[in-house]
């Protein structure tokens, strides 16, 4: 009669331990799951969002470059005056130590000075505005690469402590599970050998 009881008991603890040990189980796989799709929700969101920074960034530099470019032109004008400036100044000061003879050959050798400087001149400008714009994209591109392999990386370092976090939960559920399983055996176990006593005596 008491061994009956005993055995009735005990499938009941076992039950009882199981359907407890499931629900743990469950709650921590429903957990595990929530925040991982947490994760990937947050991953793909700071993603959309560096995609639209550089978006913005990308439609934002023809103003950066075309500011850049009249700097550059404003430049090139300020340096054209200072020629003609100084080329009218060299002009004066030949015409008043040359004999009236030579100046027709003065001016022309002058003129056609000037007009090769302002053509050297014209020719920097072009390829500082060309070297800017290639420098400016490229210089973009390299920002945008750098900052989504940072994020790429940050993002993956943060899955895979996530990934990390929640295999050490699994195995410190796993063991409970197994120690509670083993305490219980352990438990019915000697409950039945003093049963087992005490139908003996």
């Amino acid at each position: 009669m008491l061994l009956r009881h005993h055995e009735s008991t005990q499938e009941l603890e076992f039950r009882q331990l199981g359907s407890v040990q499931r629900t743990r189980a469950e709650l921590i796989r429903t957990q595990h799951q929530t925040e991982l799709t947490n994760q990937m929700e947050y991953n793909k969101r700071r993603e959309d969002e560096l995609r639209q920074k550089h978006a913005v960034e990308v439609r934002q530099q023809p103003k950066s470059l075309k500011s850049k470019e009249v700097q550059i032109k404003r430049q090139f004008q300020e340096t054209c005056k200072i020629q003609t400036r100084q080329y009218k100044a060299l002009r004066n000061h030949l015409l008043e130590t040359t004999p009236r003879s030579e100046h027709k050959l003065v001016l022309k050798r002058l003129k056609d000075e000037q007009t090769r400087k302002l053509a050297i001149l014209a020719e920097q400008y072009d390829h500082s505005v060309n070297d800017m714009l290639s420098t400016q994209a490229l210089r973009l591109d390299e920002t945008q690469e750098a900052e989504q392999q940072a994020l790429r990386l940050q993002l993956q370092q943060e899955l895979e402590l996530l990934n990390a976090y929640q295999s050490k939960i699994k195995i410190h559920t796993d063991g409970t599970h197994d120690r509670e399983a083993q305490e219980l055996e352990a438990r019915v176990a000697l409950r039945r050998a003093l049963l087992e006593q005490r139908v003996r005596l």
